[in-house]
């Protein structure tokens, strides 16, 4: 086994809507949380990795003397293929994927990763290190074996790894010959139906097979339709299906930016976020996660009886999320801490009433979905609307979940401004003309104390809070959700100031003022996608253009992008891979490509 090396987030994601895992340029299994998104990672090594990666806390297939190696997705689907040469020439092909397709009329989607090796060349040699730990990387599993398969006893259950290869050789991580293919598959304990190499071979091509009949339904634009696809299998693959709950991201406590302490667990489900990821997929004609994601708003909604909502949740519908450090993982690269949990659970944002309304509103609209939203949901939602109503003028933590501090923030008074505004339209489709009326005044004030008290006269633009004088790209949402035209002079004048102190190149920040961490050193990757979309709302396509080009050519190479990137050197930084940025991906793509009838 080589020295250990650097990590990075050069990772290529698969999982299947129930798991997920991250995996290395070195056909490393480097994170994975076992039996969900949010447990206590089976393979932890990426934030264990102070010395660089090791093989504890990782499922590792090395080839011996090994000088290259070469990784993509197989086009159009979530299958993933490693290939490792030795100085010889010779190699492996390590194909890796959960299992997802239609069986019975239903979706088989088990907790369960398949790897399948076989050998390129005559003779290469391997050794597989299978490595997985619980209690977050402090405590090693029991193991037994039996005939062909082993048996690790987790607390959250038995794992077992059934495999045609030689179980001495992976108990003992001996270095041994290649000859033959060999597959493991890794999940619940339970005995295979059918031969495993038939088994594996199967599930490898119905879920090829499943995701090629996916994104052969995704309304792709003329432009770009390889970022577009990956971004919409990536966004997919965050969905918790069980539930319909879309996470952040698949990891948690890769900082933002280096040596910051800016670590976060995004492996839970912000309202806002999903809303966007509902959106962008939508915007592709892909409304099967949005119904599936309506069902978890629906129970967040019913739950909060017209009272408090939170910004997050579990994956489950969790409402306690609490925060603490697992103090024995040095973090990724070592720059600590690692959280589990997140204390945003206890923030008063507001803008999460208007994240609802946008993320529900389609569903009253839209005829193609199997369940459209009736009068008596408009009455549900109704009572969200009234919580952005009475709320929209008082300070809370804002989008950026600052811990330390409480304003009127801009993004919230206008979310819930488009919280009255959707409502007000959902009332007109419904023949409910009164109740139209009544969100229509109110989304109608609401814009008035937004023009009247967000912006300020000194800056010439609208600023991050009522009152306040400091710039925040949030801002640019307000031509997003049709708050204001692009070519708006206070909205042209704002963008002009947010492009002077805000921007680095093509690069954006979040916002100017120090945070509880001091002055934000990275910019945050969908800020620099919502200045994409902006400058091509006013008119400046060949500069949106020329942006967008530059934020898809910093995506690692198999395509994904993670929270930020640090505009020096360009690398990635923060939890990976980011819903927000793969959303800018599909966004900036849909908004800026020729039309189809430009070669048809």
């Amino acid at each position: 086994m080589k020295t250990p090396v650097q990590a990075t987030l050069n990772l290529a994601l698969i999982g299947n809507c129930t798991i997920s895992a991250l995996i290395d340029t070195q056909a490393r299994l480097v994170w994975c949380c076992m039996p969900r998104f949010d447990a206590d990672p089976t393979f932890h090594a990426l934030l264990d990795s102070r010395d660089g990666v090791g093989i504890d806390g990782t499922f590792t297939i090395n080839l011996h003397n090994q000088v290259r190696s070469e990784q993509q997705y197989d086009a159009g689907t979530a299958v993933f293929r490693t290939r490792l040469y030795d100085v010889d020439g010779q190699g492996v092909e390590v194909t890796d994927f959960a299992p997802r397709f239609s069986d019975h009329g239903r979706t088989f989607r088990p907790s369960q990763f398949v790897r399948r090796v076989r050998p390129l060349g005559a003779a290469p040699r391997i050794r597989v290190f299978l490595r997985p730990r619980y209690d977050w990387g402090a405590k090693v599993p029991e193991t037994t074996s039996g005939s062909n398969h082993l048996r690790f006893v987790m607390p959250s259950g038995v794992l077992r790894l059934t495999t045609n290869a030689p179980l001495s050789y992976i108990t003992q991580e001996t270095l041994f010959t290649l000859r033959e293919p060999i597959s493991f598959l890794l999940g619940p304990d339970e005995t295979l139906e059918g031969g495993l190499e038939t088994t594996a071979r199967r599930f490898e091509e119905q879920t090829c097979r499943y995701w090629r009949q996916w994104t052969r339904g995704l309304a792709v634009p003329l432009e770009w339709q390889d970022e577009v696809i990956r971004a919409a299998i990536t966004l997919k693959l965050c969905q918790f299906e069980d539930t319909g709950a879309i996470v952040a991201a698949m990891t948690t406590s890769i900082p933002e930016a280096p040596a910051t302490q800016r670590t976060w667990d995004y492996r839970y489900c912000w309202l806002r976020d999903a809303f966007f990821v509902v959106r962008a997929l939508n915007s592709l004609a892909e409304v099967g996660t949005m119904e599936d994601y309506l069902r978890w708003l629906h129970n967040i909604a019913q739950d909060a009886r017209g009272g408090h909502v939170q910004p997050l949740y579990g994956i489950g519908l969790e409402k306690e999320l609490p925060e603490y450090v697992v103090a024995h993982l040095s973090g990724y690269r070592g720059m600590g801490p690692v959280r589990v949990g997140n204390q945003a659970y206890k923030h008063h944002q507001y803008d999460v009433y208007g994240n609802i309304i946008l993320g529900a509103s389609q569903s009253f609209h839209d005829r193609r979905l199997f369940r459209r939203s009736d009068l008596a949901d408009f009455v549900m939602f109704e009572s969200v609307g009234e919580r952005a109503w009475a709320l929209y003028d008082q300070p809370d933590a804002g989008m950026w979940e600052l811990r330390t501090r409480a304003r009127i923030h801009t993004s919230s008074a206008l979310m819930c401004w488009a919280a009255c505004d959707r409502l007000a339209k959902v009332a007109r489709t419904l023949n409910a003309a009164e109740r139209a009326v009544l969100w229509q005044q109110r989304a109608d004030t609401i814009k008035e104390r937004i023009h009247a008290e967000a912006w300020s006269g000194r800056r010439n633009a609208f600023v991050e809070s009522f009152g306040g004088e400091h710039l925040d790209a949030s801002v640019l949402l307000m031509a997003e959700v049709g708050f204001i035209d692009a070519r708006d002079e206070r909205f042209l004048k704002t963008f002009a100031q947010l492009e002077r102190y805000l921007c680095d190149g093509p690069f954006m920040r979040r916002y100017e003022e120090a945070d509880d961490f001091g002055k934000p050193e990275t910019a945050f990757n969908v800020c620099s996608f919502w200045r994409v979309d902006a400058l091509a709302r006013i008119g400046r396509a060949a500069d949106a253009r020329d942006i967008f080009d530059v934020m898809l050519s910093h995506c690692n190479p198999v395509g994904l992008l993670s929270e930020d990137i640090a505009q020096g050197t360009g690398e990635l930084w923060g939890n990976f891979p980011q819903t927000y940025s793969m959303v800018g991906i599909i966004n900036g793509a849909v908004r800026l490509s020729r039309p189809w009838d430009d070669v048809i």
